[in-house]
């Protein structure tokens, strides 16, 4: 299948009417208007994709921005085949049309427009609201122009524009388990929850200082417990801390950071550089002749606080190429843990 054409909007627009023939997908009542089916401000590009509209009368166009009906559905009635999102989205997962995630069993994360005035206008039309619990999923970071270990799922940060002229905190990368902890609960990037003895350590160490997260906050960091590809002998904890979210689902700014890890007793993420943006100065600290064994690449994030919506503008990685050296996962054999120093 071609990949998907982006079209301006006044020909998104002409050619979704022709398509669907100037009828609701769902009524075929006629119309003269069409519809995003996923919110076009979720793409970095407007979302102005054939495969990404529908046709809709004033009636079903509330049901899908109260998301009453799904995007699945109107898809189905659109007789779109191919799925088109965001390129920060997850293949393998399901969205409303504000780009929330849908789980298996109904209940949906806050997504990066989820607090957004107009989308809990919208949302409050319907009985929508009642379904989102405070988990969130750590979402997709995007690989700089010249990280290295790149496959086939991963996505490139076209432009580096939003870092020129801001301060940015560079540290280290861990080869671990990307871990979330809440006042009342734990989850990796899956946020199913299930208990393996690799998280068994993790568990026991949050429950230490977890319960004075506030309400709808977050710590989220590395856990590395269980070796994966790269094997550490002289960690200072199983645990590392990155970054702090509010109820609001802003992330804290680094210095901040670092202020409460201190307190809650987290150990940072190692900071390797710190300064205004300089991408020589930053694509220098890979060094291929060092000794990388023992590091799978650097991560670049903005110093100060910024939005859930705005991550894929505001954190990026390297990855040194070959950082993967075993094709056993961790979760599925005997665990070989890592030493502590």
């Amino acid at each position: 299948m071609k990949s998907p054409i982006l079209l301006p909007q006044d020909q998104f627009r002409e050619r979704t009417l022709a398509r669907d023939k100037h009828k609701c997908v769902v009524c075929g009542s006629p119309v003269n208007e069409v519809h995003h089916l996923l919110e076009s401000r979720l793409f970095d590009c407007g979302g102005h994709y054939l495969d990404n509209g529908a046709a809709l009368c004033q009636d079903h166009r509330l049901a899908s921005d109260t998301t009453e009906i799904s995007v699945e559905a109107l898809r189905k009635h659109a007789k779109i085949v191919r799925v088109v999102i965001p390129g920060h989205f997850y293949n393998d997962e399901r969205y409303d049309r504000w780009g929330n995630q849908v789980l298996p069993n109904g209940t949906r994360l806050r997504g990066e427009l989820f607090q957004d005035e107009s989308v809990q206008k919208v949302l409050s039309l319907g009985d929508a609201l009642r379904l989102f619990s405070w988990w969130v999923k750590y979402p997709r970071t995007m690989h700089l122009p010249w990280s290295q270990g790149i496959t086939s799922d991963d996505r490139i940060l076209l432009s580096l524009a939003h870092f020129l002229g801001l301060e940015v905190v560079v540290t280290e990368k861990f080869d671990g388990e990307n871990t979330t902890i809440y006042a009342d609960y734990l989850h990796a990037r899956s946020l199913d929850g299930v208990s393996h003895p690799s998280r068994d350590w993790v568990k026991n160490f949050s429950s230490k200082f977890a319960y004075s997260l506030p309400e709808g906050w977050r710590l989220c960091g590395e856990n590395l417990f269980a070796r994966h590809s790269i094997g550490y002998d002289n960690l200072d904890s199983y645990f590392y801390g990155f970054s702090l979210w509010d109820d609001t689902n802003t992330c804290l700014g680094w210095d901040e950071t670092l202020e409460y890890f201190e307190i809650l007793g987290v150990k940072p993420v190692r900071e390797i550089w710190r300064g205004v943006f300089d991408e020589k100065a930053i694509k220098a600290l890979y060094d291929p002749e060092k000794d990388w064994g023992r590091c799978e690449g650097y991560v670049v994030r903005l110093a100060g606080s910024f939005h859930y919506r705005d991550f894929r503008k505001a954190v990026a990685k390297f990855v040194r190429q070959g950082h993967v050296q075993t094709d056993d996962h961790w979760m599925k054999g005997q665990i070989t843990p890592n030493l502590l120093a």
